[in-house]
């Protein structure tokens, strides 16, 4: 995987959307304490049946509720990108028939004090979004997908208008929910002693067995 480009976005809103990504933790959350629950009870239920028949019905069961949940998991997490999406959206067509305050945008040439930068650094962020996937809701006909996902770091260290580009459109709408899905803000990007809106560019790669 290509290493993350950061790109110098320019001024664009003021408007913060942090309350709409975190949306997606709060669905995230949700469904993690429900899976957490049910598996005590499926726990309790397999370990007080003595018929190993039984106990493998269980078992199956079970994983075939965590799948059905998993499912409706990323129905909610769909229903919150097209939210926030449609939200950014709005914002971008007020801005449109705004003038824009007199701040001066930064020019890519500008010195840069501090990177903006994920806690624990790059590798923790692929990390952490290589974990959120939903496989279930990708589907391809060659084993091979890839996508960049463009994002703006705002002053706040929150995310906003992530964005992929990439040939497949159910990976390109999970990269997005997974980006969206971040349990950490980044530390921002400050120029002269000031943060910063960036962007970045992150590009995926899955290899889909």
């Amino acid at each position: 995987m290509k290493s993350l480009i950061v790109y110098l976005f320019c001024f664009i809103s003021s408007f913060c959307f942090s309350q709409q990504a975190e949306e997606f933790k709060l669905i995230k959350n949700y469904y993690n304490q429900h899976r957490s629950m049910l598996g005590k009870e499926f726990r309790k239920k397999f370990d007080a049946e003595t018929n190993n028949f039984h106990k493998a019905s269980i078992k199956q069961d079970y994983l075939l509720f965590m799948q059905k949940m998993d499912s409706i998991e990323n129905v909610a997490l769909t229903g919150a990108l097209l939210k926030t999406k449609n939200l950014e959206d709005l914002d971008k067509l007020r801005l449109v028939n705004k003038t824009l305050p007199a701040e001066a945008s930064p020019s890519p040439s500008i010195v840069i004090d501090k990177a903006a930068d994920y806690p624990g650094g790059i590798n923790s962020l692929r990390k952490e979004v290589a974990d959120l996937f939903y496989l279930g809701g990708i589907y391809s006909e060659v084993k091979t997908v890839k996508t960049n996902v463009a994002f703006v770091v705002e002053r706040d260290g929150s995310i906003t208008h992530v964005q992929a580009e990439g040939d497949n459109f159910t990976f390109n709408r999970q990269a997005e929910i997974a980006v969206y899905s971040i349990s950490q803000k980044f530390s921002p990007a400050i120029v002269n002693g000031n943060p910063v809106r960036y962007r970045f560019r992150l590009p995926l790669t899955m290899n889909i067995e």
